[in-house]
């Protein structure tokens, strides 16, 4: 769909459903959509990554598998979209004809998208290679093409190849989940990698196909995978997936994110934790949140035309939660949602979450702008010196070309007027050799003695600003591009004006990685309203993709977090009496004891995990209604030592087989705290766990009930704290409606260490 003026843009909209009704005052509702916005094509689209192709149209890239039930198998599949919401399939990046010849298995996963020196790259996961004799030896792998949609020639070999274990030979760390990052400098960075092994970060060569010196660690083994990293505000920030990607109902996948003012880390949660040390840290960005959509992960992220960053990711209805037959393929279809920032931290909806209702849609519609698509489009449009033309091309379809020898500047802006709160961009270009000129996108304008600019000057090699009010030129604010900036190839220029602010950013391709940043204060003089455009200045030039939109609304509707309220002495104890009382139950044999006012109990050798229920609970009543249940933990785990599953903390139980629990948890060389969830399911068990925040020797635990007031459901949701006073707030789980759940305390999963509880409490609303 070409984006021409206001009104057409409308006016099409309108016709094909795009936009929102139409109010009995004639005003245009906001589009809406409703997740997954993968419906129309596909059933399963894991490990979203989406880039906006130089044609205009939005890409999405998944893991392979069938897209539907029964349906054959797809090598990468990808989808495109003109508005964010209605995808639809186009083909798969790989089959018999292209397929990597150092791929063993037909297997590849996790994709990640990138626009480097004007071609496509597409990396992606191999699960088996024949670099190595061995199965399962994951490696990483690229592929190159003029288009978003190929065709795709493999780079011939691994970027990343297969990493033995040195203390496990013929065991391969893996080697998944690939994510390519622009830095400030112009370097390129690619990080992967998963649970066994940890997630590094290495540099590339400029043209993306090779690794350049050594890797880096930043994320610890056994707690991350699917690495995503973006650059914002002076930080990178690494956002990274937890838990266990794939369990059916009870899958925890959840986003966590640290920043890091270098590519290479460390990166850290806003608690001061880092992500590569025992006690991990991250801070939450999306976890289920006790609606149907659990195991909401792997993420990409996508800033629609007004400047507002979505996170596209894939989850599972529990409801239906696999392909074809249970326990098998794992249904996980793309979402997107709002992302916000708060404080500097990114979380979905304001941390409301997953999306399960309408919500308005991503602005894909200009105010003012067009694509460039149709050779009349210039009608639209007012030229003021040069001489401008529609071209075709293979990347962009159609693009403007300003081709005259020109020795002033050159304007193209459009009919059509923008809001003075925007944000207008443009695709650019230079063509020829030379080596002088500039070219600029053009916001605010009224005329060209009245305008603000951002400018790519190819003489100086810098980004530059202007702010012209009634012919008078404020002073230029330059900032220097990468030395490898290569001023031939498409690059996005992008201007956000709010109020009197400036933001001006340069990218390869729209993917939160800009190689310069300007920021700039406005005169009152130049906030207004106009036309949106480029120009040129001794130079021949190609831009595409120009247009502005009314700058998002960054007032966030943050959620709340459980109120507490008193505590009720009659479900609480101190454990200050040398007996538990009556009101405490066992299931199974009674162990730990009352000492000095705490309840010390050592970790059983012994379980409560699907058929292995071999571990006591202690137990109570729950309170009816809304309440919290808090304890005080003091456990020793040590660090990095392996002590699994060695743990403690509370648990809702309404039988062996159907609780959660909120445990402080050695997994292998980390220190978690992890939310838990089983249940039976198709005959068997399904269980899933979710992060909360990060433990230490002494963790003070919570978790909050409260019926749905739709469906009845119990819903219980975690966190926890190491100071009794801040308290890190995590994800939801439910029990089912006509369960009558008990809450206590529980320490198993392997003998070794001793759990201290110095209070059971519970508070009511």
């Amino acid at each position: 769909m070409t984006k021409t003026s206001r009104q057409l843009g409308t006016l099409v909209a309108l016709a094909l459903g795009v936009l929102g009704s139409v109010t009995p005052s004639g005003a245009v509702e906001p589009a809406t959509y409703v997740n997954p916005v993968s419906r129309s094509f596909s059933d399963t689209f894991a490990d979203p990554a989406v880039i906006k192709g130089k044609d205009g149209y939005w890409y999405a890239y998944a893991t392979s598998d069938p897209l539907r039930a029964g349906g054959r198998y797809h090598l990468l599949p990808m989808a495109r979209s003109d508005d964010l919401v209605n995808w639809t399939y186009v083909g798969d990046a790989f089959d018999a004809s292209n397929a990597p010849a150092w791929m063993a298995v037909p297997e590849m996963w996790a994709p990640d998208i990138a626009y480097i020196g004007g071609r496509y790259h597409l990396y992606y996961v191999v699960t088996d290679t024949r670099v190595t004799d061995n199965d399962f030896d994951t490696a990483i792998g690229v592929a190159t093409a003029p288009t978003p949609t190929g065709p795709w020639t493999d780079s011939g070999g691994p970027v990343v190849g297969p990493r033995e274990d040195p203390e496990e030979p013929g065991s391969y760390m893996w080697t998944f989940d690939p994510d390519l990052l622009t830095a400030r400098d112009g370097s390129l960075y690619l990080y992967y990698g998963s649970y066994y092994g940890g997630i590094y970060v290495i540099e590339l060569s400029s043209d993306g196909l090779r690794t350049v010196g050594k890797p880096t660690q930043v994320a610890i083994n056994d707690r991350y995978e699917g690495a995503y990293v973006i650059d914002r505000g002076g930080y990178y920030y690494l956002f990274a997936s937890n838990g266990d990607c794939c369990a059916g109902p009870t899958t925890g996948y959840s986003v966590f994110v640290g920043r890091s003012r270098g590519p290479r880390g460390p990166f850290v949660d806003r608690n001061g934790d880092t992500m590569i040390e025992s006690r991990v840290g991250g801070t939450n960005v999306i976890q289920p949140n006790g609606n149907f959509w659990v195991g909401t992960g792997h993420n990409s992220i996508v800033t629609d035309l007004s400047g507002q960053d979505w996170l596209a990711y894939h989850a599972i209805d529990r409801r239906d939660p696999y392909l074809e037959a249970p326990f098998e393929i794992n249904e996980r279809p793309m979402l997107i949602d709002r992302l916000d920032w708060i404080d500097g931290w990114p979380t979905v909806r304001g941390g409301h979450w997953a999306s399960q209702g309408p919500r308005t849609a991503p602005v894909t519609q200009w105010d003012a702008g067009s694509e460039f698509n149709d050779e009349e489009e210039l009608v639209s449009w007012n030229t003021e010196g040069g001489s401008w033309r529609v071209a075709n091309g293979v990347q962009a379809l159609g693009y403007a070309r300003q081709e005259a020898d020109i020795t002033r500047r050159a304007y193209l802006t459009s009919i059509d007027s923008a809001p003075a709160q925007v944000r207008a961009e443009a695709d650019l270009r230079f063509l020829g050799l030379g080596d002088g000129g500039s070219a600029g996108l053009v916001a605010s304008y009224k005329d060209s003695d009245n305008h603000v600019s951002a400018w790519i000057d190819r003489s100086a090699g810098e980004l530059t600003s202007e702010v012209v009010v009634n012919g008078n030129s404020r002073r230029r604010i330059t900032t220097p591009l990468p030395a490898s900036f290569r001023f031939g190839q498409w690059h996005n220029l992008a201007i956000e004006l709010r109020g009197t602010e400036m933001i001006a950013e340069v990218t390869d391709a729209r993917l939160n990685d800009p190689v310069a940043v300007q920021h700039r204060r406005l005169p009152e003089s130049a906030v207004r309203a106009g036309s949106v455009g480029v120009v040129a200045e001794a130079a021949r030039i190609a831009a595409d993709n120009v247009g502005a939109s009314r700058l998002f609304d960054s007032q966030v509707d943050v959620a709340d977090v459980p109120v507490v309220g008193r505590v009720d002495a009659t479900f609480s104890a101190e454990f200050n009496g040398k007996e538990l009382g009556s009101a405490w139950t066992w299931v199974r044999s009674p162990d730990g004891r009352l000492e000095n006012g705490v309840f010390r109990w050592p970790t059983q050798d012994a379980d409560l995990f699907h058929d292995d229920n071999s571990a006591s609970v202690l137990l109570r009543d729950a309170p009816a209604g809304n309440y919290t249940v808090e304890t005080k933990l003091t456990i020793d785990l040590g660090v990095y030592s392996d002590k699994s599953f060695q743990q403690a903390g509370l648990i809702a139980y309404e039988n062996d087989d159907l609780f959660v629990r909120l445990d402080h948890i050695a997994v292998f060389n980390t220190r978690q705290t992890e939310f838990l969830k089983e249940k039976p399911y198709a005959g068997d068990f399904s269980d899933g766990a979710m992060a909360v925040g990060t433990p230490a020797r002494v963790t003070w635990l919570r978790i909050a009930h409260k019926r749905d007031p739709v469906n009845r459901e119990h819903e219980f949701r975690a966190a926890s704290s190491r100071d009794g006073e801040h308290w890190t707030w995590g994800g939801v789980w439910t029990l089912p409606p006509e369960a009558s759940p008990r809450i206590g305390l529980v320490s198993l999963g392997g003998a070794g260490s001793t759990a201290r509880f110095d209070y059971f409490k519970v508070f009511r609303q």
